[in-house]
């Protein structure tokens, strides 16, 4: 008996697939490259590339030599996944890490419900003259931020003694250093989560309805401790 010979399926195209695999997994492909809005620098620092044709820029200090850049870029190259370009590059910091608590003086059940506040968003400063014809330093107001009123909220709240750094400390570390690197903590509070049983106290209202954080806001009176205590657990051994 003869058997139907079954039709033989069209090749696929190994150049094409090889294609669309190296676009989803190579970190640098510039077809993912986000679309970075480049401003002028100020004098001593500059742009450069971490991708191809002039993608994932970096900023880097002007006075470095070629050999020193190359090894910079090299060692940024190799960390793509602690560059942050845009919102969805943020992934957090995980839950089993370092989550933000509320804990209240006296727990209770009711709701909280905090007011927000829109306040000037100040600048560079700037000298004006006065009705006295008097030179005056003043701070350019550049915009405007929401900021959201947790002082009732912080009054109730048990008090996190966990200790901070003293700044004169902090440049006496740097004292003497040739080259530092400044890790700029991209919306680093907002990199915490906090405890599910604790999103509800951090409610605000505006004129569009009522909304919590799910992510550790500014604001609340022990979110520097939260964050002091994840960023010791993270470079406590370096």
């Amino acid at each position: 008996m003869d058997l139907e010979r079954e039709e033989e399926e069209p090749d696929i195209d190994k150049s094409q697939e090889i294609s669309q695999t190296k676009v989803k997994f190579d970190p640098w492909c510039p077809l993912r490259a986000p679309k970075a809005e480049l401003k002028q620098l100020p004098v001593g620092l500059r742009y450069e590339y971490l991708g191809p044709n002039e993608t994932y820029p970096v900023i880097v200090n002007a006075a470095l030599t070629k050999e020193e850049t190359a090894l910079l870029v090299r060692e940024l190259r190799k960390h793509r996944k602690a560059l942050g370009y845009s919102l969805d590059d943020l992934t957090g910091i995980s839950p089993e890490l370092c989550t933000h608590r509320i804990i209240l003086e006296d727990e209770s059940n009711s709701a909280w419900v905090s007011p927000v506040h829109v306040v000037p968003k100040k600048g560079g400063i700037t000298v004006i003259k006065n009705e006295h014809d008097e030179l005056i330093p003043t701070r350019t107001i550049t915009g405007h931020r929401m900021c959201v009123d947790y002082r009732k909220l912080n009054s109730s709240t048990r008090k996190d003694h966990y200790p901070l750094p003293f700044i004169d400390q902090m440049l006496e570390r740097l004292a003497n250093h040739q080259y530092y690197c400044f890790l700029d903590g991209y919306s680093g509070f907002f990199q915490i989560p906090i405890h599910p049983d604790d999103q509800e106290k951090t409610t605000f209202t505006c004129p569009y309805g009522t909304y919590a954080y799910r992510r550790m806001p500014f604001g609340l009176c022990n979110a520097p401790a939260t964050f002091q205590r994840c960023m010791m657990s993270i470079f406590t051994d370096l």
